[in-house]
């Protein structure tokens, strides 16, 4: 083999390499743009919305569940066990309802996801008083190579964490399939 050949295939993998790990990034700025200004059009492009509502679904029944079993006054276990059951069909039914790109924009730019014991409508952490004062800091990851990681932080609210998952769909495309609530800080990050 020629050394210009050797040169050649060395820069087109390096190339090809630093696309296919920086794609993420460029994606999750495009989701947090899309997000920012509230366009509707990009957010549905950057949304796997049926992947991200089962991901939400779960996320919430799981805390949903945690939080019944630790509540004192769940004293009756067979109004306990009945709540247990109906509680997985109305969370579904909420999220099927909540989750729309306005949803995903609010959650974006207050890294706040729903409360599924809370009624109200989801609110946007108040204006920072500085010019140019970010309130959410984002911290990125590879779960694996397949699934890139979004953690969200509100500086207002240090120690409430939300991940959101990018997913790869084929080589260097990404779209946002799924959330963690539980996510770790950047501490506990690998």
């Amino acid at each position: 083999m020629s050394k210009k050949l050797i040169v050649g295939l060395t820069v087109v993998a390096a190339v090809f390499l630093a696309a296919y790990f920086a794609s993420p990034v460029l994606a999750v700025r495009g989701l947090t743009e899309a997000a920012r200004t509230g366009d509707e059009a990009a957010l549905r492009q950057r949304v796997d919305f049926p992947a991200f509502r089962a991901s939400l679904k779960e996320e919430l029944n799981a805390e949903l569940m945690v939080r019944m079993r630790a509540d004192p006054r769940s004293d009756n276990p067979v109004l306990s066990g009945l709540g247990m059951l109906l509680a997985p069909s109305l969370v579904s039914g909420a999220v099927d309802a909540f989750v729309t790109p306005q949803a995903i924009a609010t959650m974006v730019r207050s890294a706040r996801a729903p409360d599924p014991m809370d009624r109200s409508e989801p609110t946007e952490p108040a204006e920072a008083s500085e010019p140019g004062r970010d309130t959410v800091r984002q911290s990125w990851a590879y779960r694996d190579l397949d699934t890139f990681a979004v953690t969200l932080t509100n500086s207002e609210h240090p120690d409430q964490h939300l991940a959101l998952l990018m997913e790869r769909r084929g080589l260097f495309s990404w779209k946002l399939a799924g959330i963690d609530l539980t996510a770790p800080s950047e501490d506990d990050a690998i």
